[in-house]
């Protein structure tokens, strides 16, 4: 009986690029080994090459460009077609710090046949009009279990940002007329829209693009020099004149555009820094935030002098100013040293060589090391103000370790310590930035000012990571952080609803985000939410223009505010002097003036420093619990009665009363030694009298003026009760 071999098996089928890469994050053939993968080589780089198919299929979801390998420089060239073996592996760059990011599908240990050379490079996929439509508002929306590289999930490139990224992973691609929406980084990165865009979500009226809630911009695009370097120097708005050609990769937790050629020229978009106009007024105050990125003095002058011209000439001087990043006198050189005295001083010194004022500052340092932020630096928040329009409340009892309080004295609220920090040894500022509470009074007025640097967003997962959506890790301490500062606002407001305070600061969040909502709902109004959605950003990450800087407001500033600016002047541009650009509030607040009548009135001030005009006819007067002046301007005024006197808090003020007299010459000392001033004793109370001929006059008659009651002679006979 004869027998017959059988036939060999088939050779396996031909295996091309695009069904190596497949319609997913990962390949369908993964770990397989792949034989004579044809391509042409379109970029190379130190340690392997890019290839694609010349002849793709007709599915966008499937890639025709993959990356190959070779581990050392390849000796292949630009153009050669060329047959590719080896193994697809799904490489997760970043190391094992990098498991949340993406992977990249490559051919590695490769064997490579060149079968020609100089053939021409497939035309580049046209991202945006004229080609491909860049998704604008969804980077994932169905992934599987969290995770877009599990089985189930939804590949679909025409809504989804990560896969349609994925979907040219390795291809060449064009995008014309690109248009910075930030500026070129340290690493040469460039993020950019394509076709000036048009297409684009809210644009920034400065050339940029805002996040929204559900909206992180998918269709920005990061050009990166990796393959040919030298990238030029851009800011927001410029563009990118014609066509920039490169190959799609993905590093760092973001997608990038290898350009493969030199860029093409650049039209400036004209970027100027702004200039606010938000100054101060005799009754209205400013106030601002600013982040200073590291301070310290070894910055040398022309940071401190740029910084100094800021304030000056762009801010014009706030009153108070709430810094955040002061570094310790010697910066990052970790050793015991806190103090930052010499830092807020050379910026002190600077802010009046630029033609400010002589600002003071109040701050207290932190505990060696326990505050973050690059080691050694011992970064802390502090606060600027101008003595000759705003008066710091300083009641001692601050430390870094101990909590100032918030006490009710007569229905009026005041800080234990000032300046103080808010509950320093709370678990919730762990490693980061203790909030600083200060007082300050303005035309009278009480402000209270909580300065802020919430923890940093390092750690969250990246926006076009695996997992979708990111998880926000960094977020649990932010929001811990919130729940402390709301707390002690509310203890302010529970003593006082109209109090004046102030939370500013580098919150490390966005304005719609869990944790500065958090602070909204104990009655505080984010000023930034004043401002229209294109204004809204303080800050450019990855080209996304957002809000991290905020000052928010009780109802009281709310009422009063007369403008908020975010004053874009860091931000946008290559050259900083700071990554965030400040923020600034202006509020109409003047005296608190309580007028009677020419007859008989009661008249009761606020809770705030009142300045109390009784006028004609015999009042009754209280001023409330803070500092109040009792105003006589006429001999017609007398016959009051003050019930609630606070010596050496309050004061009588006798100055036009003096000059209607032709007495505005004399001081307390000489109106009390001549008799134009005595006082009687009435029971507990004294009555304060008024002669205007004095003692040694003919009419030794003097009038009562007004009863003190509650105080004797003693404590009201002194210079600091009185105004003449």
């Amino acid at each position: 009986m004869s027998t017959v071999d059988a036939p060999p098996p088939p050779p396996p089928p031909a295996v091309r690029i695009h069904d190596i890469q497949g319609a997913a994050h990962i390949s369908p053939l993964n770990g397989q080994a792949v034989s004579n993968v044809p391509g042409i080589v379109t970029a190379i780089t130190s340690n392997g090459f890019y290839l694609q198919d010349p002849n793709p299929d007709n599915d966008e979801k499937t890639s025709e460009g993959i990356f190959v390998f070779t581990n050392s420089a390849p000796t292949v060239a630009v153009g050669n077609s060329v047959l590719v073996s080896g193994t697809v592996t799904e490489f997760r760059p970043g190391g094992s710090g990098g498991t949340n990011n993406l992977t990249t599908t490559e051919i590695t240990s490769p064997t490579i046949t060149t079968v020609s050379s100089g053939n021409p490079l497939p035309s580049p996929v046209i991202l945006g009009n004229g080609g491909r439509a860049i998704p604008t508002q969804v980077i994932s929306n169905d992934a599987a279990g969290g995770n877009v590289e599990n089985a189930g999930t939804v590949f679909d490139p025409a809504e989804d940002g990560i896969d349609f990224y994925e979907s040219l992973e390795g291809m060449r691609v064009q995008v014309n007329n690109a248009v910075a929406v930030g500026p070129t980084n340290d690493f040469g990165e460039i993020p950019v829209l394509a076709d000036n865009g048009i297409n684009a979500s809210v644009r920034t009226a400065r050339g940029g693009i805002v996040i929204r809630p559900g909206d992180f911009n998918p269709e920005r695009i990061i050009i990166d020099d990796a393959i040919i370097s030298n990238a030029p120097q851009l800011n927001v708005g410029d563009t990118l004149n014609g066509a920039t050609i490169g190959v799609i990769d993905y590093s760092f937790g973001n997608v990038k555009l290898l350009n493969t050629q030199s860029l093409p020229s650049v039209t400036s978009g004209g970027l100027q820094q702004e200039v606010t106009n938000l100054a101060p007024g005799n009754n209205q105050l400013t106030v601002a935030t600013f982040n200073v990125e590291n301070l310290d003095p070894g910055d040398g002058s022309t940071k401190f002098n740029n910084l100094a011209s800021r304030i000056v000439n762009n801010l014009k001087s706030p009153d108070i100013i709430s810094l955040e990043e002061i570094q310790d006198n010697n910066g990052a050189t970790n050793d015991s040293v806190v103090d930052a005295s010499q830092t807020f001083q050379t910026l002190i010194n600077a802010i009046a060589a630029n033609g400010g004022p002589t600002y003071e500052f109040r701050q207290i340092s932190p505990v060696d090391d326990q505050d973050g932020g690059e080691p050694g630096g011992n970064i802390r928040v502090g606060f600027l103000f101008n003595p000759n329009r705003v008066q710091f409340v300083d009641r001692p009892g601050g430390t870094s370790t101990s909590s100032t309080a918030v006490n009710n004295v007569g229905g009026a609220p005041e800080l234990s310590a000032s300046p103080g920090r808010v509950d320093p040894t709370n678990p919730a500022f762990n490693n980061s930035r203790k909030p600083l509470a200060g007082e300050f009074i303005f035309n009278g007025r009480t402000v209270f000012v909580i300065g802020n640097h919430f923890n940093s967003k390092g750690g969250d997962q990246p926006l076009f990571g695996r997992f979708q959506p990111p998880t926000l890790s960094s977020e649990t301490q932010r929001n811990q952080q919130a729940a402390v500062v709301k707390d002690f606002v509310q203890s302010i407001l529970a003593t006082d609803p109209n109090a004046n305070v102030v939370v500013a600061g580098d919150l490390n969040d966005f304005e719609f985000s869990n944790p500065v909502n958090n602070l909204e709902s104990v009655g505080l109004t984010n000023l930034v939410e004043t401002l229209s959605p294109e204004e809204r950003y303080t800050y450019v990450f990855e080209g996304n223009s957002q809000v991290l800087d905020h000052i928010l407001v009780s109802q009281n500033l709310r009422t009063n505010l007369d403008g908020f600016d975010v004053v874009h002047i860091n931000s946008e541009f290559t050259v900083q002097d700071s990554d965030h650009d400040p923020v600034v509030a202006r509020f109409n607040l003047a005296p608190s003036v309580i007028n009677g009548t020419p007859g008989r009135d009661t008249l009761t001030g606020t809770s705030d420093n009142d300045r109390v005009i009784g006028g004609p006819g015999a009042d009754t007067l209280s001023g409330g619990p803070r500092s109040d002046q009792f105003v006589y301007t006429s001999i017609r005024d007398a016959g009051d009665t003050i019930l609630d006197f606070q010596s050496g808090s309050d004061k009588i003020v006798l100055t036009q009363l003096f000059q209607s007299f032709n007495l505005g010459s004399l001081d307390y000392a000489n109106a009390t030694a001549g008799g134009y001033l005595s006082f009687g004793t009435q029971g507990s109370d004294t009555n304060v009298l008024f002669d205007p001929d004095g003692s040694a006059g003919s009419n030794s008659i003097a009038t009562p003026l007004v009863t003190v009651s509650g105080v004797a002679v003693a404590t009201l006979n002194n210079a600091n009760n009185f105004v003449i």
